[in-house]
């Protein structure tokens, strides 16, 4: 079993509605819901572990007015009924002051479709989703840390498209986050007056790829871009080698690569090309680098860096310093106006914004590239 699998079935026991630890008159509590079981369990591990070192470290300097963080966290395994399920019980209760973390497009959606956010009036901080129906039209309930996959697709595009690679095919998720994706990238590539040449989908929650595969290379295309999680993704990459399919693949930032190159084989996983949305975690360059990386090392010393825990972490920065501008006693709606005020906030090297009238703090978007050794490279 790796560690993070480790990891992620020890938390679905500790943190279970169940079990959660009694709480305590000066806890600060947040609520996350997140993937430790399923497709996404890999990830959701790395989620939660990720606000876990900051919240951590927090608490060892003494908390928040001297208020302990406290993470409750709940395992929707990334299925939809019961993200808002899981996520109406966590804001029937009254001390639960943010959500924080959540995952996946459709999900999220689901909750602000059915005001599960505006019925709890509790702000959700640093989703793990790029899905512009999150961001536009505006909604005040959520708290952007990473780009959208607007701002993805439209890098991954010019990118591909500078390198003269004009057929460009996309392998998607049926739903709202690979439907999100697809249309990124269909956009992207009308502003070149390109078309995309082929689109294929797979169903949620499996790894039924071969459809996908089979119409993909058919179109003898140059680059294709996977709107994908981790196991369909490395399914498709698997596949598509195997059958001799040579377009240069590109993936969206939700992947974590370690998984793709143990599931799909280095040999199949090299070369691609993975969108990024916070900067390179593995070079300490960035203040805020070099303390993600001392706290991993402190508070979790088996785990290794990783992009999604390095985006949670970020997450959880802002996070906490909203709570400390919410004052000794916050509230959901203290906790609001307080995310509301970090309009150039400097998390380490790194600055986000947002206001009353925007919620997405950072456009950022870089591409990285598994290497021949199967880690990324910039």
């Amino acid at each position: 079993m790796t560690w993070s699998r480790r990891l992620a079935t020890a938390l679905a026991v500790v943190w279970s509605g169940a079990m959660a630890p009694p709480l305590h008159a000066a806890d600060i509590v947040v609520g996350q819901v997140a993937p430790l079981t399923g497709v996404l369990a890999s990830t959701g591990a790395q989620m939660v572990l990720g606000g876990k070192v900051y919240f951590d470290w927090v608490n060892a300097q003494g908390g928040i007015h001297g208020a302990t963080v406290r993470q409750v966290v709940a395992d929707d395994a990334y299925k939809v009924a019961d993200t808002v399920r899981l996520t109406r019980e966590m804001l029937a209760k009254p001390e639960v002051v943010a959500l924080y973390g959540f995952a996946g497009t459709a999900n999220i959606t689901q909750l602000l479709a059915d005001g599960v956010l505006e019925q709890g009036g509790a702000a959700l901080v640093a989703p793990y989703t790029g899905g512009e129906s999150l961001r536009s039209p505006f909604n005040p309930w959520i708290f952007h840390v990473r780009a959208g996959y607007v701002d993805e697709t439209e890098h991954m595009v010019q990118q591909l498209t500078t390198l003269g690679m004009n057929r460009v095919a996309v392998m998607y998720q049926d739903d709202g986050f690979g439907k999100a994706g697809l249309a990124g990238v269909e956009a992207a590539l009308a502003k070149r007056n390109l078309k995309l040449v082929v689109s294929a989908g797979y169903e949620r929650n499996t790894d039924k790829v071969d459809d996908a595969v089979k119409a993909i290379k058919a179109a003898d295309v140059h680059a294709v871009i996977m709107i994908a999680v981790n196991k369909p993704a490395a399914a498709f990459i698997q596949r598509y080698r195997e059958q001799g399919g040579g377009a240069q693949l590109y993936n969206i930032s939700v992947v974590d690569p370690t998984e793709l190159v143990k599931l799909a084989g280095l040999k199949n996983a090299h070369g691609l090309g993975i969108s990024q949305v916070v900067p390179y975690p593995y070079r300490p360059q960035l203040p805020v680098v070099r303390e993600y990386q001392t706290l991993l090392k402190k508070y979790a010393p088996e785990a290794e860096v990783n992009y999604t825990s390095f985006e949670q972490f970020l997450g959880a920065k802002v996070l906490v310093e909203a709570l400390r501008r919410a004052g000794p006693v916050p509230t959901r709606a203290k906790v609001m106006k307080a995310l509301e005020s970090l309009q150039s906030y400097d998390l380490g090297g790194i600055t986000l914004g947002y206001s009353p009238t925007n919620r997405i703090g950072s456009r950022y978007v870089e591409v990285t590239v598994i290497g021949s050794n199967g880690r990324l490279m910039k």
